[in-house]
């Protein structure tokens, strides 16, 4: 069984979709506690699954290596990372934030995100406006390896969306987030069964 903890900053839509999945017995993923860097609203689901969470604010340290430091330890005291031969991941599920440096060494490459762009293309917090801005006529979702860069890591799986013509960026991003949702799912389980070797991307 893979161990997750799923990292977030907002609503959790992508948490909603783990938890809906891990509920079903036969999922080979099981989510031990949800991370925040501030009150995210999406804490209550994990609160409601009966999933210890935890809030690190990097407002509340001197600088990001050490706010990294403390994330890493309370991802410990869950169980993630702490034993090299338990299976566990990390997701950054909507994290609005980039991990230290020294965090990313410690987790990758059992470390995850979902980003709103069919990468290379379109890194960063505006992905969605970035796509729109280029006139691209396609973009998708991809799910890669956290690693040192911004958006830079292994893809592991994307799954594309056609831009319609005069779409906003509101409409754009939540037709994304549609294929967001069940493509992490699929990758996480797809991962737990050996079926994603994240070392060998």
């Amino acid at each position: 069984m893979l161990k997750l903890a799923v990292l977030i900053s907002g609503g959790g839509s992508n948490l909603q979709a783990l938890l809906a999945a891990a509920a079903d017995p036969a999922y080979p993923a099981q989510i031990v506690c949800v991370g925040s860097d501030t009150d995210a609203a999406g804490i209550a689901h994990a609160h409601a699954a009966g999933i210890p969470s935890f809030i690190v604010r990097p407002g509340d340290f001197t600088n990001r290596e050490a706010w990294g430091l403390a994330l890493a330890a309370a991802l410990r005291e869950h169980g993630i990372g702490e034993d090299p031969e338990e299976q566990s991941l990390v997701v950054s599920a909507g994290l609005m934030r980039i991990l230290p440096a020294e965090f990313v060494r410690t987790f990758t490459p059992n470390l995850i995100n979902t980003h709103p762009a069919l990468l290379p293309l379109f890194p960063g917090a505006h992905a969605v406006r970035d796509a729109l801005a280029a006139g691209a006529t396609e973009t998708g979702v991809t799910v890669h390896v956290i690693d040192e860069g911004v958006d830079t890591g292994p893809v592991i799986r994307q799954a594309r969306v056609r831009v319609l013509p005069g779409e906003n960026e509101a409409d754009l991003h939540e037709r994304i987030k549609e294929l967001e949702r069940p493509l992490l799912v699929e990758t996480v389980r797809e991962i737990a069964l050996g079926k994603i070797q994240l070392s060998q991307l």
